[in-house]
């Protein structure tokens, strides 16, 4: 489960999920047939994993999910392998844009959402809507969102973090990317301070 807030529900940003783009940018699409193992960890630990397979039969689009889960409280081990249904739209220069089509059934109905992320909030993977997910940005208090002093402690931090991760600041006689960012927060910096004062 999902860390759990005042607002009563689940927040998305820790639970497992599967986006269409990760899909897509592994090359799940290119073959009908093509399978893979997706892993999640933590600390640099193996959490867990799940196999994914394309399928195309005929003219309809699928995933094959394969996963094996362990109840917490009696350590049995449950297998999973259900299909979840893909939609796809022409994009505009060619080629196509796969959606998920969310399989979990709430109150009796299937909800057959198109989406482009799918969480694991209880045994099977299905939308945020169906399983009533927030994310962590949404439970932040507005005062301290809004707090142009919290603001500059939060942009001093993100500078910090991005200098650490730096190696250098030029490459070919130019700023890098990281570095330009950088840059930018410290302006942000600078403009809040004046503000605050």
């Amino acid at each position: 489960m999902g860390r759990h807030y005042y607002s009563g529900k689940d927040e998305a940003d820790y639970l497992k999920k599967i986006s269409i783009y990760f899909l897509n940018q592994n090359k799940y699409f290119e073959t009908a047939g093509h399978s893979g193992i997706i892993n999640w960890s933590r600390n640099g630990e193996k959490t867990a994993s799940i196999r994914v397979e394309y399928i195309v039969d005929r003219t309809e689009y699928y995933l094959r999910f394969i996963y094996t889960q362990t109840d917490k409280d009696t350590g049995e081990k449950k297998d999973f392998n259900y299909k979840v249904r893909l939609d796809a739209t022409p994009c505009n220069y060619g080629g196509l844009r796969y959606w998920f089509v969310c399989p979990l059934v709430v109150n009796g109905r299937y909800c057959n959402r198109r989406v482009g992320v799918l969480y694991k909030n209880g045994d099977y993977f299905g939308c945020r809507h169906c399983y009533n997910l927030t994310y962590s940005s949404r439970n932040e208090n507005r005062r301290y969102r809004y707090n142009p002093l919290f603001n500059v402690l939060d942009y001093a931090k993100k500078a910090e973090e991005l200098e650490a991760k730096t190696n250098r600041r030029y490459y070919a006689g130019k700023l890098t990317k990281t570095y330009q960012k950088i840059v930018k927060l410290r302006k942000k910096i600078l403009n809040l301070s004046n503000l605050i004062q």
